[in-house]
């Protein structure tokens, strides 16, 4: 992929996010979401080599909408200035489908590339299901947050959004991972600066980071299944 020409168009389309201006810059879009496209199709065969579950995934379905939704939102602008994509089993990359634990990425206008994995703000009956498994897995979920591979590339579980100020109904507060079970998401991210130089490198990068996340998307497959979830 070209990036300088992906965080070039990214950063003029932040000085000009309008319609007018990407209606006449929407050719050079289509090629850069063409060569996105491409990555993602890449990218895909190359985490399942470790995650059969993602083999079939769409790559089209696999790229989010590059315009963003301003109905509930202040900012009107109407284009995201990253491209993104979240790849996740029967491309169900969305909590609210039921999507279970994503790899999800994002490349923004200024280099940087976001990578990590898990499940974001999960809705209401599947964060609960999450909860209970901490509970009643402890050891299992102890020994995923010490795994070497993920907390060289990601450190914690992220614990900076979202996170409740007192315990959940029921959760007794003085629980040795009380602060885990505050939590609304449980995932794992990390931010590098790209190597705009060297676009062959991207997909090797993505493809081991996401390895790493591997002791989580492995531990959140083990949550029990919720009703609305099947």
């Amino acid at each position: 992929m070209h990036l300088h020409d992906l965080t070039r168009f990214l950063s003029e389309l932040n000085e000009n996010n309008n319609r007018p201006w990407f209606l006449w810059n929407k050719p050079r879009y289509d090629i850069l979401r063409a060569e996105f496209l491409d990555v993602v199709t890449e990218l895909i065969r190359g985490v399942s080599k470790f995650d059969r579950s993602v083999a079939a995934c769409d790559p089209k379905k696999a790229v989010f909408r590059f315009h963003r939704d301003t109905r509930f939102s202040k900012d009107k602008t109407p284009y995201k200035t990253h491209f993104s994509a979240g790849i996740a089993p029967g491309d169900k990359r969305r909590p609210s489908e039921g999507a279970g634990p994503t790899y999800y990425f994002h490349i923004e206008r200024n280099g940087r590339l976001l990578f990590g994995a898990g499940e974001y703000m999960p809705p209401a009956p599947r964060l609960k299901a999450i909860r209970e498994h901490v509970v009643n897995d402890a050891p299992g979920f102890m020994k995923m947050l010490k795994n070497k591979q993920q907390r060289a590339t990601y450190g914690d579980l992220r614990h900076d959004e979202g996170k409740l100020q007192r315990p959940p109904k029921g959760i007794d507060p003085d629980h040795p991972l009380v602060e885990y079970l505050k939590l609304k998401s449980y995932f794992v991210w990390t931010e590098v600066e790209l190597n705009l130089d060297a676009p062959d490198q991207l997909v090797p990068t993505l493809a081991r980071g996401f390895k790493d996340a591997s002791a989580l998307v492995t531990w959140l497959r083990g949550v029990p299944q919720t009703h609305q979830e099947q």
